[in-house]
This record gives structure tokens, C-alpha cells and sequence, in this order.
């Protein structure tokens, strides 16, 4: 698959569209600005390059990648305090593989905030997620 066809399936699927990301109101700093709303819009990439599904489980598996990646607070108290909202099992399969897994692969890949990602569309996802530093994705049946 090419990175623009499963990001395109991947929002299809939902029913999302890139254009439902609010706009960032509340930061006065222009330039600060700018990095959460482009932290919103890479959101779902990274759902696509991580594998990570968009249930409640996947999303905190995703907000550990993020809370490493970007070093922001609300993606830290989300992966710290979310998983009260989880059954016993998901707790355990987030605290035994998919943290330590998103906390290896967020310190070892590439700043993915810097990505272009829409100049990638057009790149086999495997061989972008092999660019951008991206370790091999374990079963996500724990997450679902």
C-alpha cells in the first residue's frame, strides 16, 4: 500500500475528513500556535504509520508514541491517567507491550513532527515507516 491510499482508507473508513481538526484558538503565540494545530493534523498519520487502532485502548497506546514524541503534557496525562478507562486486560496488554513499545519506537524514530507528509503520499507505507525509524508493530488484538 502506498502511504496516501491507507491514510485515504484509514480516514474513509472513520468518516473523518483532515479539514474536522478544529483550529487551534486559545495559544496567542503564532508560532506556537502552529505546532498544535500541526500536532492535530498529524494525528491520523500517525495512526497510519503506528498501526494503532482508534478504540479507546489504541488511542492511548497512541498518546504514549505522542506524549515521547512531542514531549507535550496533555499526551503525557492522557497516557498516564486514560487507562482507568480500561478493562483489566486492556491494561495489561497496554502496560506490557504497547507502552513500552510506543516508548522505545517515540525515543528511536525520527522527529515526526518535522515530516512532510504530504509530500509522502505517493511512498509504500512499509518503506516509510523503515525511513522514519519506525519498529516493527506488534499484534494489536489487544487493543480493539
Amino acid at each position: 500500500f502506498f502511504f496516501g491510499r491507507a491514510y485515504a482508507r484509514f480516514m474513509d473508513d472513520r468518516g473523518f475528513s483532515p479539514d474536522d481538526r478544529p483550529v487551534v484558538r486559545l495559544v496567542r503565540n503564532p508560532e506556537l500556535a502552529y505546532v498544535m494545530q500541526r500536532y492535530r493534523e498529524v494525528h491520523d498519520f500517525w495512526h497510519v504509520l503506528t498501526g494503532l487502532p482508534t478504540s479507546v485502548a489504541g488511542e492511548l497506546a497512541q498518546k504514549w508514541f505522542e506524549a515521547v514524541q512531542t514531549g507535550l503534557p496533555m499526551a503525557w496525562l492522557g497516557a498516564l491517567l486514560g487507562p482507568v478507562r480500561l478493562n483489566a486486560g486492556q491494561r495489561r496488554a497496554l502496560a506490557t507491550t504497547w507502552a513500552p513499545w510506543a516508548l522505545r519506537c517515540g525515543l528511536s524514530c525520527v522527529d515526526l513532527m518535522s515530516v512532510r507528509y504530504e509530500d509522502k503520499f505517493d511512498m509504500q507505507l512499509q518503506d516509510l515507516r523503515r525511513q522514519v525509524g519506525l519498529a516493527r508493530l506488534p499484534s494489536t488484538a489487544g487493543l480493539r
